[in-house]
């Protein structure tokens, strides 16, 4: 070798081998989401509801075009990002969400989850999980009142005739076991939250329907198998390794809608393969552990959040470079 010659280490894969375009793994995800915002449409009414769900993307929209114009940064409108991240926001509200909450919420989720971060690409947590932990944190009630599905059909349109506890919030206050007589049976209650006519937020309801839209993003080839699987797995197994209901588990609260929109964010998640995996047990663990400790029925927006603040640490665990050996008392 010369001496104008450079060593070169190439670290493990993966290795970024083609571009694809940010607007089309945007317009997959909201393809994706279709199922579930037509299932909140349909359980929670198209008036309301949908105006929480229009709102909240032309919020994110303005919030994203103004970002843009105050930091003086290239239109990133038409990558469909902040609709995205507006749709994802719509659906982890409540169907009775005031206006006025959701574009906070909006804000929140552009300017505190991504711009000041430097933007789509550079944000260390999920936007649209850090505006509902924004309205969460500053309006716990309005965030904790929950439609009951074809509310408007009930002759009395009082807030106790047509509100009701979600199942996480009736295990937290009451007893598993008063959920069950509640619905009957557990056989009862497992085909309600797959088929999604259960009191929630807007998209998280139907766990069937978020799983049609989570395999659409495999096959596309949008997100990996891995964060959403072991997540899911994860929360199975620690639910049983803690007395709960593992079916239960799974099928309740925002799991999915978390597990494959939320938690395969691709810049609040890991790269390596390994570090997905780790990832997924981590936040799977801390959705149990949050689930059935703290005061909060679910945990799945702080799971995610908190493993998002893991995340490098997770990628910096990767196989060995071959051929690359350490040195005792001294570096590679």
């Amino acid at each position: 070798m010369t001496e104008d010659m450079v060593d070169l280490v190439v670290t493990s894969a993966p290795h970024v081998r083609k571009k694809i375009k940010t607007s089309q793994i945007m317009r997959d995800v909201l393809i994706a989401l279709v199922p579930a915002t037509v299932g909140g449409l349909y359980f929670f009414g198209t008036g309301h509801t949908l105006g929480v769900i229009i709102v909240a993307v032309l919020s994110t929209i303005l919030a994203e075009y103004l970002g843009n114009l105050i930091f003086r940064k290239k239109s990133t409108l038409w990558d469909f990002s902040s609709g995205v991240t507006g749709l994802l926001l719509a659906l982890v509200l409540p169907p009775g969400s005031p206006y006025w909450m959701v574009v906070v919420g909006a804000f929140s989720a552009i300017f505190i989850g991504k711009i000041i971060f430097g933007g789509i690409g550079s944000n260390p947590f999920n936007p649209a999980l850090v505006g509902r932990a924004v309205l969460m944190v500053s309006w716990p009630t309005f965030m904790t009142m929950w439609l009951k599905p074809f509310y408007w059909k009930i002759g009395s349109q009082s807030l106790d005739a047509i509100t009701s506890a979600t199942p996480l919030n009736i295990v937290k206050l009451q007893s598993y076991s008063a959920l069950i007589q509640q619905f009957g049976s557990k056989i009862a209650l497992y085909k309600v939250l797959f088929i999604g006519n259960v009191g929630g937020c807007i998209g998280e309801t139907s766990a069937l329907l978020l799983l049609i839209g989570g395999i659409y993003l495999l096959v596309k080839k949008v997100i990996d198998w891995r964060i959403p699987f072991t997540y899911i797995i994860s929360v199975f197994v620690f639910s049983f390794i803690f007395g709960r209901d593992p079916l239960f588990s799974i099928l309740a609260g925002g799991l999915f809608l978390g597990a494959f929109f939320m938690a395969t964010d691709y810049s609040s998640s890991p790269v390596m393969p390994k570090g997905k995996i780790i990832f997924g047990i981590f936040v799977g663990f801390l959705t149990v552990i949050i689930r059935q400790f703290s005061p909060y029925p679910e945990g799945v927006m702080f799971s995610i959040l908190l493993g998002n603040a893991f995340v490098p640490y997770f990628d910096k665990l990767r196989p060995h470079v071959y051929g690359v050996f350490a040195k005792r008392g001294g570096k590679a």
